[in-house]
């Protein structure tokens, strides 16, 4: 399965774009022997619209565009899921073994995301319920997609 990040809003060069490409290079080197194949990320700029509702909707239909297609899209939203380590893993696991060719994985922008995006998706993950920095919020998804594939190779990385 490919799994490709698709993001609104640019990571700026500095530490935290450099510890978010550690993890996704990991991410690569080591999903590809569990069939977890990394693509990589597509930044889309933030919509310029005058409102809220209208900035929605143009970034869900670039996030939609940039898709491929028939991607699973798993969305990175406050009131998501919160599992543990182990059962986002396993969730990863259970979309490859569906088997599903291509898992897109969306972060919105600083409105959030349109209601009909939210209602497209197979799984919604919540990084906990406080709001994070889109930078961070990206370093903490690239460190538990890799982490995932240490779990499911047994890697000692993960530690209970």
């Amino acid at each position: 399965m490919r799994i490709t990040i698709l993001a609104i809003g640019r990571m700026k060069a500095g530490p935290e774009q450099e510890l978010a490409a550690r993890y996704l290079d990991r991410l690569k080197k080591s999903g590809s022997a569990l069939g977890l194949d990394f693509s990589g990320v597509v930044e889309l700029p933030e919509s310029r619209s005058a409102s809220v509702d209208a900035r929605k909707k143009d970034e869900a239909e670039r996030l939609l565009a940039a898709t491929p297609d028939k991607a699973a899209l798993m969305l990175m939203d406050e009131t998501g899921k919160t599992p543990n380590s182990e059962q986002f893993a396993r969730q990863l696991a259970d979309f490859r073994d569906e088997p599903l060719r291509d898992l897109a994985i969306i972060i919105g922008g600083p409105d959030g995301l349109l209601p009909e995006l939210k209602e497209k998706a197979r799984y919604t993950l919540a990084l906990g319920r406080l709001t994070w920095p889109h930078q961070l919020a990206r370093i903490l998804l690239s460190e538990q997609l890799y982490r995932a594939t240490t779990i499911l190779s047994g890697h000692p990385y993960h530690r209970n």
